[in-house]
């Protein structure tokens, strides 16, 4: 493809700039060697990669201001971004098998979409944030379109617990590996990737959350049901249960439920007049990191949420029920003997965790009741919650992220 000598190839502070009888890859190392600032796409899907983008987003928008930026991800990268990343995660945010198959005419659409619009883009960098199953197929994607695209994926696929034989096709795929947890380093080095460990952002993101002077309400407890509506619709409803067992134990018991967005509140002020729950029930539109350290213990949706609650020191279980085909394919594949990512972080059971089957309102009122009257069981999960909050890295990650995804910029 060219450009005809009557079409800008690029603008600047209000001049037009052509380039004549170039191709378009020509046209491209020749803008890049005059040291434009550079372009980047970016896709997240979920609110937990929505918010690390946003930080990492920040950060590179600090070494290079005039960085032109495009893709989708949540509000945060929207706001981050001044507007060019769409907000799509609330539809994006599917979990399981099932459920991508029942939207899959909604994917579809949307993946075409953005290809589309990242080839009028072309840019010098896509960076991919978690989301695995949508992210990759778009990386071969675009890597078929726009070969010269570096790619970048930040938040290494756990395929170290599912499918450890796709990390050589990744090899061949990415530029580099943005990893998180350090024994995810030498799993991509092995199989040639160029593989940085930037550390867990949750330690930037989180240090700003904390609350000075703050002492545990020994009769609250957090339900934290996760933050995709799928979630919400299967484990509030045994979290609710759950917290009624516990009233007949301790009348005196109070209970509070962050919503991950306002429209997760909603539904869970829904779940709860279905329930006819009393007042002894509070629902925020968000609060989460707030009631991590207020609360005496709680119960959380397996997710980023349990590493956030470690970092806070909340004693906690953690619950999760998908789709029974989901569930079923999942045993066939996951190799891991846990699902929680402090315990997989740890190599042994830290937390109890309640899963599928097992996630019901009787074990899980249980497991809470031995945290409200065990100081000792209390205490020994949160030296534990610590050793393994440490292991998440040093602050900065964000600043580290952005340093690497530069790199592959042409030179300002």
């Amino acid at each position: 493809m060219r450009k005809s000598a009557s079409q800008p190839f690029f603008s600047k502070n209000g001049l037009n700039f052509y380039l004549v009888g170039f191709s378009w890859p020509d046209c491209q190392e020749l803008v890049s060697n005059l040291g434009m600032a550079g372009r980047i796409y970016v896709v997240a899907g979920e609110l937990s990669g929505d918010a690390h983008g946003a930080g990492f987003l920040r950060a590179l928008k600090t070494l290079r201001p005039e960085l032109e930026v495009a893709g989708v991800g949540g509000p945060e990268m929207a706001e981050a971004s001044g507007g060019s990343v769409r907000d799509w995660v609330e539809e994006a945010a599917v979990v399981g098998l099932w459920e991508v198959i029942k939207h899959f005419r909604w994917f579809r659409k949307r993946f075409d979409e953005m290809l589309a619009e990242a080839k009028a883009l072309r840019p010098d960098v896509l960076v991919l944030i978690d989301y695995p199953g949508f992210n990759l197929r778009f990386a071969r994607a675009l890597r078929r379109e726009c070969p010269q695209t570096r790619q970048v994926y930040y938040i290494s696929p756990q395929v170290w617990a599912w499918n450890q034989r796709r990390i050589p096709q990744m090899a061949g795929l990415l530029d580099e590996m943005l990893c998180l947890f350090p024994f995810e380093r030498e799993l991509f080095e092995r199989a040639g990737l160029k593989t940085t460990f930037v550390g867990h952002p949750l330690v930037d993101e989180l240090q700003e959350q904390r609350l000075d002077g703050v002492v545990r309400d020994g009769d609250l407890v957090g339900l934290f049901p996760g933050s995709r509506e799928r979630e919400v619709a299967r484990l509030f409803p045994v979290m609710l249960e759950t917290a009624k067992r516990l009233r007949v134990w301790q009348a005196d018991l109070r209970f509070e439920a962050p919503g991950a967005s306002p429209k997760l509140a909603r539904q869970m002020r829904a779940l709860a007049d279905e329930a006819q729950f009393g007042e002894s029930l509070k629902i925020t539109d968000g609060g989460s990191h707030g009631l991590m350290q207020r609360a005496a213990c709680g119960v959380i949706a397996s997710g980023t949420a349990t590493l956030e609650a470690a970092y806070f020191g909340l004693p906690y279980c953690l619950t999760y029920k998908v789709a029974w085909p989901t569930y079923l394919v999942g045993r066939m594949l996951v190799r891991l003997k846990h699902i929680g990512l402090v315990n997989i972080l740890a190599g042994e059971e830290v937390v109890e965790e309640f899963i599928q089957a097992d996630a019901a309102a009787v074990p899980m009122a249980m497991a809470l009741r031995r945290l409200l009257q065990d100081a000792d069981h209390r205490g020994g999960l949160q030296t534990r919650l610590a050793q393994t909050a440490a292991m998440l890295g040093a602050a900065g990650t964000h600043e580290r992220v952005a340093r690497a995804v530069e790199a592959w910029l042409p030179p300002a």
